[in-house]
């Protein structure tokens, strides 16, 4: 994959122009950031990561914390804690950013903050209007059952081709490639295809955990190709802070390359495998 970005895609991009980002000032703050003032803003920020850190331990190793179940004392499941796990996490990156913040001059007071928060959040608006699109083409494609019909008839007619064991599981890869694209959810397709295809290869001597990793094997190298990817519109908003004429077809085309190198890897290993007849983990054969 390093080989790939080193040669190809990188050549592709060009030499960086900070005329050309969406906003120039932002694309180029890191470099305008005094080394000593970083290295002293990372000090701090790392002190206050470690400070928040402990406030949560307290906050819920010790018993009877008030982040426990007040009745079991646990911690996992159904608890203050779990319920409270994304503001755990905000706080562990919003009180660092503060104090790196602070430490290199960046923030002088309340208003320094709330202007770098709105700030942030007006150049979301592209990636908002975006994910509203997205939201209402997948909401429509899904009601019209399009990609259940979809995967049926090309699952039927992969189980109907009866070919042996190994040609099948790459004819099963490539076809979960094609569907990736109309049907990012790992989940949704393996529930179309599991009742079809783990019956089908158990018959050819194919367990199913082998049928599993065959099936993430062509599920994992589409996911930064298909704009039906719920991050898909995040990445575009940070290609668009640094080329502001990025888009959906720009960055498929960067990443077409990564995603078929991925591919034909994790293809040629996954037959290796097969052939040398390596258990997938202890008590799971690749092959009955």
């Amino acid at each position: 994959i390093g080989f790939v970005i080193v040669r190809v895609v990188e050549p592709r991009l060009g030499k960086y122009d900070p005329s050309q980002a969406g906003d120039p000032a932002q694309a180029a703050a890191a470099d305008e950031i005094d080394p000593a003032l970083e290295a002293r803003g990372l000090r701090r920020a790392g002190i206050a990561f470690l400070g928040v850190l402990a406030v949560v331990l307290l906050a819920t190793l010790p018993p009877g914390a008030p982040l426990r179940d007040p009745a079991t004392g646990a911690i996992i499941g159904q608890t203050p804690f779990m319920s409270s796990l994304l503001f755990i996490v905000m706080l562990c990156f919003f009180i660092p950013g503060i104090a790196f913040g602070s430490a290199v001059g960046k923030y002088k007071g309340p208003n320094d903050v709330i202007a770098a928060v709105v700030k942030t959040f007006a150049g979301l608006g592209g990636l908002i209007f975006m994910l509203l699109m997205i939201s209402q083409f997948i909401a429509y494609f899904n009601y019209s059952n399009l990609p259940s019909f979809i995967a049926t008839v090309l699952a039927e007619w992969l189980g109907q081709a009866g070919i042996p064991a190994i040609p099948l599981l790459i004819g099963f890869v490539l076809v979960i490639v094609l569907l990736d694209f109309i049907i990012p959810g790992s989940l949704a397709k393996w529930a179309i295809f599991a009742p079809i295809f783990v019956p089908l290869f158990i018959r050819l001597g194919v367990p199913a955990q082998t049928v599993f990793a065959a099936y993430r094997v062509g599920d994992s190298p589409i996911n930064t190709l298909t704009p039906l990817m719920v991050y898909f519109p995040v990445i575009v908003a940070f290609a668009q802070r640094y080329q502001k004429t990025a888009g959906v077809g720009s960055l498929v085309a960067l990443m077409l390359p990564v995603a078929g190198v991925v591919l034909v890897a994790w293809l040629l290993f996954l037959i290796a495998w097969f052939l040398l007849g390596i258990p997938l983990g202890p008590g799971y054969p690749v092959s009955m």
